[in-house]
């Protein structure tokens, strides 16, 4: 809940005042902040689902460990990496503004300061800025992805060896939710960072920020 308010936050009231003034403009370094908190809390929400997919795993695979696998010292373990795994992220974006110049005129075809329209606009040679951000931002995706389609095996293979009906419908009813929000996340981060630019408009793009920036961080209290 806290990296959904945060993450919608960080784009949410400028894109709104944005609407209702005539000029839209945003600084430079206020710019590098909204890119970075994105960034930030983006990837923290990545990692946070990942280790709800492994909590639900423990939950229905071995229950008997739970209270130990899953204790309060591990979950503020998980809480640390996730976002210490935001901040790495969030630098990797940060440090790689800072390399891009601007010779104007600097008009962002986005309503924020996402990192593809800003790299269009820049006028330096931004081979080495655009591939370590998109690098560590798809690592991040591919690494929290990979957990949680591990996890649902585990437990889709667990489900089918249940006799019992009632078992079986509990732990479908566990990681609904989770599936849900995970499909809806992934599906829109995924078409903004990991597919090639080629394939989709700005325009695409946009909608699809809108979505896991705006739409998601509101859906996701009447999800759980």
């Amino acid at each position: 809940a806290f990296a959904d308010i945060c993450l919608s936050t960080s784009v949410t009231p400028n894109m709104l005042v944005n609407f209702l003034v005539e000029r839209n403009s945003i600084s430079y370094h206020g710019c590098n902040m909204q890119l970075g908190s994105t960034a930030l809390f983006g990837a923290a929400e990545c990692f946070l689902l990942a280790m709800m997919a492994y909590d639900r795993f423990v939950a229905i695979c071995n229950p008997l460990l739970y209270s130990t696998k899953m204790s309060t010292q591990v979950c503020i373990q998980f809480l640390i990496v996730a976002y210490i795994g935001g901040c790495l992220n969030s630098c990797s974006f940060t440090i790689s503004f800072y390399f891009l110049f601007f010779c104007g005129p600097n008009r962002v075809n986005h309503f924020f300061c996402d990192f593809a329209p800003l790299v269009e606009i820049s006028c330096s040679d931004s081979s080495i800025p655009a591939v370590v951000p998109s690098f560590i931002a798809g690592s991040v995706i591919i690494f929290t992805m990979f957990v949680i389609v591990v996890s649902y095996i585990y437990i889709l293979t667990t489900i089918l060896k249940m006799s019992s009906t009632k078992g079986y419908h509990r732990a479908f009813s566990t990681c609904t939710a989770h599936l849900t929000a995970v499909t809806l996340y992934y599906g829109t981060v995924t078409f903004v960072y990991v597919m090639p630019k080629s394939t989709f408009s700005s325009d695409q793009n946009k909608v699809a920020s809108v979505f896991y920036n705006v739409v998601i961080p509101m859906l996701n209290p009447v999800i759980y």
